[in-house]
């Protein structure tokens, strides 16, 4: 592996989680308003539902009693089914925190494409970034439970790189139609974008935990583009 594909790869180990909260979200509020409408419980409740409700559980669960110290017969009873049950929604343990973020990252490819028309690669990477950024920031304290889990595990950062590399796959060739290709290395350009995008979201992301979430998380990821562009802005010949 070269040292670009090494730099490309830790830039973005943190920021993977933004989606996967925001799509929780959603999930978790149609849970809420589901199950409390109707009397049938889990079984009344659709497939995507019932996968948000045991992602809950387990992410309770794993950060009260630790990732590898709960089990699945834990989380299954947690939210009365069988163990065998939870395997229906999730192949794994891991996969009930991280969740489809292949279908997340495909949301914000759409996002940043929706933008490219009338804004540079840049700037559509950010806003795209940032509309899940203003989601999340609606539930706070869940994303910093789904952060300290993840820091936790080893198999659980390892698993989140290995999705997120699927969400710059799906970036690159979208930013690539927008910016001028290098001439020996062809789209070196868009996936130098995406990388630093993602890097400003990791950046930012940690920066928010540290900051026990006191600060909105769409401000801190605004502050995190904004020194990039500052930086990348050339000097003025007056040193003004």
């Amino acid at each position: 592996m070269s040292l670009l594909e090494r730099g490309y790869q830790h830039t973005t180990l943190l920021s993977v989680t933004v989606k996967l909260v925001v799509s929780c979200c959603y999930s978790r509020y149609a849970v809420a308003m589901m199950a409390s409408s109707s009397p049938g419980g889990l079984r009344a409740l659709t497939r995507e539902a019932v996968r948000a409700r045991i992602a809950d559980a387990a992410l309770v669960l794993f950060d009260e009693n630790g990732f590898d110290e709960t089990t699945v017969d834990d989380i299954a009873a947690a939210v009365g089914i069988s163990g065998r049950s939870f395997f229906r929604y999730f192949p794994s343990k891991e996969d009930a925190v991280i969740g489809d973020l292949v279908i997340a990252g495909a949301q914000l490819r759409d996002n940043v494409a929706e933008r490219l028309p009338e804004e540079t690669p840049w700037r559509a990477l950010h806003l795209g970034m940032r509309e899940g950024a203003e989601q999340a920031d609606a539930d706070p304290t869940r994303w910093l439970r789904v952060m300290r889990v993840i820091n936790s595990a080893a198999s659980l950062r390892a698993r989140n790189l290995e999705k997120h590399l699927a969400w710059s796959a799906l970036l690159v060739p979208v930013i690539a139609e927008h910016t001028e290709p290098d001439s020996r290395l062809g789209d070196l350009p868009a996936r130098a974008l995406v990388a630093s995008a993602f890097a400003c979201l990791d950046v930012a992301l940690t920066s928010w935990t540290e900051a026990n979430a006191t600060v909105p998380f769409g401000d801190v990821l605004d502050a995190a583009f904004d020194t990039m562009c500052g930086a990348a802005a050339p000097a003025s010949p007056h040193g003004s």
